[in-house]
């Protein structure tokens, strides 16, 4: 199937009207009734994806995680209300996965990651709709159904786009997964492919930190007097401790007080005093270093 019928059998049809999502106090005009129209439709397309289809359950021992990561860490606060959730009554929302491309008899995530961790801690079946798809049906609907939850942070969404990349995706295919024009997807690129991966890694998701600090920590990062010091705060005590959005602001305020922090003057050295005598040690001398005088005796 040509990758044109392939986003057209996965994204909703921009002449489809979304329905009202019951946001109170949303602004409803400009760039904003853009932002609002394309998450909603989106949320409309995931939807899709799962309405009429035959829900399975699957043992989550035969399934497997996406073939391309988009989350740099689990959310142990959300997992855990998931968890409580479900066990409580059951799994609402189907996941979607697809038979696994290479392996016989197991399938692959497209989306639902959490929801399969949580019946697997539970030791329950996953309530799941299969279809299959190619790689990159697979890709848009991931991103996608990710996009329309507001569900990655800046940071994921890009290295999300760099390993799609990495791999051999052209870039409609990922401005169309993240819901993006080209030019954040260069900004996104920009910020992925220049600040090392161990320490985005180190960081993690930072879900409060948004482009304009993540482009400026790229910066400071970039510079070569600061790399020094990156490293150095990466291994300061404590770190590990602190939740990510602290961890990025205190990386940081460390990069930028390098930039603040004036160059040291050189210090001069005074240039040494030369001694003469004449008449035969009647007269004595030295000779005058700069703003001085020479001294005779």
């Amino acid at each position: 199937m040509a990758r044109k019928d392939l986003l057209k059998s996965v994204m909703a049809s921009s002449s489809e009207q979304p329905k009202d999502s019951g946001r109170s106090g949303y602004a409803m005009r400009g760039a904003s009734k853009s932002m609002k129209v394309s998450i909603d439709n989106l949320a409309e397309n995931s939807k899709r994806l799962l309405e009429g289809e035959t829900i399975v359950e699957i043992d989550p021992q035969l399934i497997d995680v996406s073939f391309v990561s988009d989350r740099l860490s689990d959310d142990d606060e959300a997992f855990n209300e998931l968890k409580e959730s479900i066990a409580a009554g059951r799994q609402d929302t189907p996941v979607l996965l697809r038979p696994h491309p290479d392996l016989a008899g197991r399938y692959m995530i497209v989306f639902g990651h959490r929801r399969v961790r949580v019946a697997s801690a539970l030791g329950r079946t996953v309530r799941a709709v299969v279809k299959p798809m190619d790689d990159v049906a697979h890709i848009l609907a991931q991103g996608q159904e990710n996009t329309a939850r507001a569900d990655l942070s800046f940071i994921e969404k890009a290295l999300f786009a760099k390993s799609l990349l990495d791999m051999g995706q052209a870039k409609d295919v990922i401005q169309s997964a993240l819901t993006i024009d080209g030019t954040l997807l260069s900004r996104m690129l920009s910020v992925a492919q220049n600040i090392p991966r161990h320490v985005i890694e180190r960081i993690g998701p930072a879900k409060q930190i948004g482009r304009d600090r993540w482009e400026d920590f790229k910066k400071l990062a970039s510079e070569s007097a600061n790399q020094k010091v990156l490293e150095g705060a990466l291994e300061l005590e404590g770190l590990h401790e602190l939740d990510s959005d602290a961890r990025f602001e205190l990386l940081h305020s460390r990069l930028a007080e390098v930039g603040r922090t004036p160059k040291r003057r050189k210090t001069r050295v005074a240039p040494k005093k030369r001694t003469w005598t004449a008449g035969k040690g009647r007269i004595k001398g030295s000779s005058a270093g700069p703003g001085e005088h020479s001294v005779f005796r």
